[in-house]
């Protein structure tokens, strides 16, 4: 059977859409990652949910996997050129975001933005 989108919106969100992977995507876009940093630095996001999503990223051509043959075993996760191809969709939410907490600041909400820069998907 295949696949019919109605916009090009669809299939992007079919492979990057959800709470976490846009997340994940931007730790990744520093460079490989270890599954334990992304736990680390992802809050509420579990051991669970980080494979699951990894996965389907892998899946999708997204994210590369290595596995290094050492004891214990050594697990590298990475953009590949079709992930990095998700830069400026990825800068230009972060942009938009940014703009979001801004104006609810302006208008007295109690936002606050950790990390005002997106620079891990500005290194390459």
């Amino acid at each position: 059977m295949s696949k019919i989108y109605r916009l090009g919106i669809e299939a992007t969100l079919a492979v990057i859409g959800g709470k976490w992977k846009p997340v994940i995507l931007c730790h990744l876009g520093g460079g490989p990652r270890r599954p334990s940093f992304l736990l680390a630095n992802i809050p509420g996001l579990t051991q669970k949910m980080l494979t699951q999503q990894l996965r389907e990223l892998e899946r999708d051509g997204i994210v590369s996997r290595t596995v290094y043959p050492q004891v214990p075993p050594k697990v590298e996760y990475a953009l590949t050129e079709r992930g990095k191809s998700l830069r400026t969709v990825l800068v230009a939410m972060s942009a938009w975001g940014e703009s979001a907490i801004a104006a609810r600041a302006a208008a007295g909400e109690d936002v606050t933005l950790l990390h005002p820069e997106h620079d891990g998907f500005l290194l390459f």
